[in-house]
């Protein structure tokens, strides 16, 4: 473990900690939290850790833009040239996860207008759930 620490630089490390909060973060909203919004946006947040994830695996130390122009030397180009495959693939990814936030969205605005709640216990109808909101409501208004 110790020797995989040592190759990645420290730009490396610090994103691919933060990717992992990102990811820790995004997993809490969208198990624990009963609001639909906040859930979406704790799978906004694993979407972004992931992404944050791969471009820190691609991350090259010093590297230069993969654009081979005329009269470069094949070998130096190899050797300092940054990954381009992961950039692509989060570029994918970023237009993927925008639509489906989008749709997600849209659905919980179709929630909203049918059951007048974000909740999600009060939508799956959780009996438990709702009298504790009850007791809470009841509590507040005392």
């Amino acid at each position: 473990m110790t020797d995989i620490l040592l190759i990645l630089s420290d730009t490396q490390l610090m994103a691919l900690f933060t990717s992992a909060a990102f990811i820790v973060i995004g997993l809490f909203a969208a198990i624990f939290l009963d609001n639909i919004i906040k859930k979406i946006i704790g799978i906004a947040f694993i979407e972004e850790g992931a992404n944050l994830f791969i471009v820190a695996l691609g991350y090259k130390a010093g590297g230069i833009v993969p654009i081979f122009l005329p009269g470069m030397n094949a070998d130096w180009f190899a050797a300092n040239s940054a990954y381009p495959l992961p950039h692509a693939l989060v570029l994918t990814s970023i237009v993927i996860g925008a639509s489906t936030l989008a749709v997600m969205l849209a659905i919980s605005m179709v929630l909203y207008n049918k059951y007048g709640t974000l909740s999600a216990s009060e939508i799956l109808g959780d009996k438990k759930a709702q009298t504790i909101a009850e007791k809470r409501a009841g509590d507040s208004d005392e």
